[in-house]
């Protein structure tokens, strides 16, 4: 694979410092070490080696990688690796891609409390395509599926989302025979976002009334409390949690692949149809890198 004319490291090496210089204080030292890491993978900061031909003589260096699970050259690879996996097990019937995602009060709860909130995304987004999947009012199907999590949205800003690819059928209850869902359809988005709510805020609470989430900081003063069919955040001034599941075009297994920075100026689009949330939009080239640095 050739070597793409802009990559993240590049943007890194060119801009990092500045940029590190003027977000002194904030930024931690786990986002230090990951620009470090992808500054200097697969160059001679990191060492290497030298194959040589014994016939000709030809030499070639080849330098360490950093093995960041964070940097784009080193888990670009896995990353193709594990979608041709994945698809080597596609069945050959429709596949719906369907996100879940947590909504800007409860992504606050989930930045400080990133192992129980994300645990409870993929078990109540599980539970809810398989539940509603069953329901012979819908499907009567017994039903797979692979979710990935994603923590930033495409502004690269802490958005929790669960990517889920779901095949368009599943097996009959007796597991004799394959039931497929209505063509182009796989199932009401308004009876899944019902359901995901409910199961998330009463895992949201069953974890809370533990003692298993905590707050610092400016959120040290959350307080979570139970309404008859609700669960409010408040920290002053208040706000009432939703869910929702929305239909999106791709899946990446990184922040940024290497290729696609060959053209930077160049993204998405956005739609809205129902209560599926299609979000696509051009952004131009920013002038400020530190723009991308966030």
């Amino acid at each position: 694979m050739s070597r793409p004319a802009l990559e993240v490291a590049d943007i890194f090496r060119d801009h990092g410092a500045a940029w590190r210089r003027a977000n002194a204080g904030h930024v931690s030292l786990g986002q230090l070490k990951v620009m470090s890491a992808i500054e200097r993978c697969r160059t001679a900061a990191l060492g290497g080696h030298v194959a040589r031909c014994e016939k000709c003589e030809h030499t070639r260096i080849a330098y360490n990688s950093c093995r960041n699970r964070h940097c784009p050259k080193c888990q670009g690879a896995a990353a193709r690796e594990w979608l041709a996996d994945r698809e080597a097990e596609l069945l050959a019937v429709a596949y719906y891609h369907v996100v879940f995602t947590l909504p800007a009060p409860i992504a606050v709860i989930a930045y400080q409390n990133k192992a129980q909130i994300y645990a409870i995304l993929f078990k109540a987004a599980a539970e809810t395509l398989i539940t509603i999947a069953a329901d012979p009012r819908h499907l009567g199907a017994r039903i797979g599926l692979t979710a990935v999590l994603h923590t930033w949205g495409s502004a690269l800003t802490h958005h929790p989302h669960l990517h889920c690819i779901v095949p368009g059928g599943g097996l009959s209850p007796d597991g004799e025979r394959w039931i497929s869902c209505r063509p182009g359809f796989f199932l009401p988005v308004r009876v899944l976002s019902r359901l995901f709510r409910r199961l998330f805020l009463d895992k949201l609470a069953a974890a809370h009334d533990a003692g298993r989430l905590h707050f610092f900081g400016d959120h040290a003063g959350i307080v979570l409390f139970r309404g008859a069919r609700r669960l409010a955040i408040d920290q002053h001034s208040g706000a009432r949690p939703h869910g929702h599941a929305w239909a999106a075009a791709t899946t990446l297994l990184i922040a940024h692949d290497v290729s696609p920075l060959g053209a930077i100026d160049k993204a998405v689009t956005v739609g809205e149809r129902g209560h599926c949330l299609v979000h696509v939009e051009v952004m131009a080239r920013p002038d400020d890198m530190s723009d991308f640095m966030c």
